[in-house]
């Protein structure tokens, strides 16, 4: 995978999951598929779906992008009345086909199939309990753990067993999970992973987020609530509360970067606050500049509204390519250097001679946007001024988010104005958390562990010991 060999400078998330109940089982898992495809951006390591079929689960999946793991053939193998999927980009487990998602088992009532996003703080404690008492494991994900603590509650009822089990696991999370008999959605209890609900005229759905709803030609309903279960069955819907007292903890990197843009999370637009952070960077550091334009993708609302913001005309002085997320070619460290001409090349006509503002969402290592920074200088703009649409990462995520040590966080390392000189930039500013939290229109009700080290709860040390931040 691309961003894996090439070392992208961005944060990547675990995971999207959809959920289809329907009373016509012939379209049940394409719509899965189109859920999932519109979730591609959260993984592109595996897919799979799991459908409820006669008397028990079939499933199909393996690596790659969802359009490469599927076709039609597979799609009409695969009729009932329920299916959940899965597109994965690991966090916890290897990338490895027997981690691909959903995981199908089987307990002493049947089969459940289940999808994860998410990742669970206390996964090691839990698993060398399970061990102990005799469990032997065929994978390594937090999620067969989980699989594993359901089988051993279950007292005749599903549903509290996953209440039961909702006591035990500590971390983020939202799950589908797929009986032979229901289909349920949960969330944890501070909302750090998203989950959302739609409804068709056949049926119910799940998904990580909005914008799968409207793939899978739903009409958004509403977001789970944080801790809450949802139960979909034949008796129709039921909702049960969480029963846990958390304060709401949305991830902020949902809107700064992970989400799609078409998306809406927790009421919250993600377009719009994402042009909104490029209206308050423009208030907090103005530059007399020719152009701006953006580090595709998700730093382009942020430009649009900066240089509206200021006047400033915005342009294309980068493009991506779209074909560049995934290579076969394990390339050497050289080429591995050179890895983000493959992704980005700069439009020399537009830059040349230009003093120029590029807005990018986030920095990480900080490795490309230097290289960035580079060939856009290269190209004959006159300055670069480097505008960031969020505040420094500074610290590690536990909660499903693929992060660096954090000695590999440039933000944790160097100051504003040393990174500026490690860029190479004319000058540099990254979003405030005020800004940040002004975009939302919301003061509170997000987790910015990241940023600020301000953990919602109990995360590992090293060793995988729980320690409180």
């Amino acid at each position: 995978m691309f961003n894996k060999i090439f070392g992208d400078d961005k944060l990547h998330e675990e995971c999207g999951v959809v959920g289809v109940y329907s009373s016509r089982p012939e379209i049940v898992s394409q719509l899965a598929y189109y859920g999932l495809f519109s979730l591609q951006h959260r993984g592109q390591e595996s897919a799979g779906i799991a459908v409820k079929c006669g008397g028990g689960i079939e499933y199909h999946k393996d690596m790659g992008l969802v359009a490469e793991v599927f076709d039609d053939k597979i799609l009409d193998k695969l009729v009932g009345g329920m299916a959940t999927g899965h597109v994965r980009y690991s966090t916890t487990g290897d990338s490895l086909k027997e981690n691909a998602q959903p995981l199908v088992v089987k307990y002493k009532k049947g089969s459940l199939a289940i999808s994860h996003n998410g990742n669970l703080t206390n996964t090691e404690a839990l698993r060398e309990m399970l061990e102990d008492s005799g469990v032997i494991f065929q994978t390594s994900t937090d999620t067969e753990v989980i699989a594993n603590l359901l089988a051993r509650n279950f007292k005749g009822d599903m549903v509290k067993s996953v209440r039961n089990i909702l006591e035990i696991i500590k971390g983020a999370f939202a799950f589908v999970i797929m009986t032979e008999r229901e289909l349920i959605g949960i969330r944890d209890a501070f909302g750090l992973r998203p989950l959302c609900l739609g409804k068709r005229d056949d049926g119910y759905l799940f998904a990580s987020e909005s914008c799968a709803i409207s793939a899978m030609g739903g009409e958004f309903v509403r977001d789970i609530e944080p801790g809450e279960i949802v139960v979909i069955n034949d008796e129709g819907i039921t909702s049960i509360p969480s029963g846990m007292f958390a304060r709401k903890k949305s991830c902020i990197f949902e809107f700064i970067y992970f989400a799609r843009p078409d998306s809406n999370i927790d009421g919250i637009n993600v377009y719009q606050t994402r042009y909104n952070c490029g209206i308050e960077l423009a208030k907090e550091s103005p530059v007399d500049a020719d152009l701006v334009f953006s580090v595709p993708d998700s730093g382009t609302p942020a430009a649009i509204g900066y240089a509206q913001h200021l006047g400033i005309p915005y342009g294309l002085g980068l493009i991506k390519n779209r074909y560049a997320k995934r290579t076969f070619i394990e390339p050497n460290q050289d080429l591995r250097d050179e890895g983000v001409k493959i992704k980005l090349s700069v439009l020399s006509e537009i830059v040349k001679g230009k003093r120029v503002v590029m807005v990018d969402d986030s920095i990480v290592r900080g490795t490309t946007s230097k290289r960035i920074v580079q060939m856009v200088k290269d190209a004959g703009a006159k300055e670069v001024h480097v505008r960031i649409a969020s505040p420094p990462v500074k610290y590690s995520c536990f909660f499903g988010i693929d992060t660096p040590f954090r000695r590999f966080l440039i933000g944790a390392s160097k100051t504003e104005s040393e990174i500026q000189t490690f860029l190479g930039a004319d000058s540099l500013h990254y979003l405030s958390k005020r800004g940040l939290l002004q975009s939302t229109g919301q003061e509170n009700g997000f987790c910015l562990a990241c940023l600020d080290g301000d953990y919602p709860m109990a995360v590992p040390n090293h060793d995988g010991q729980e320690r409180m931040i």
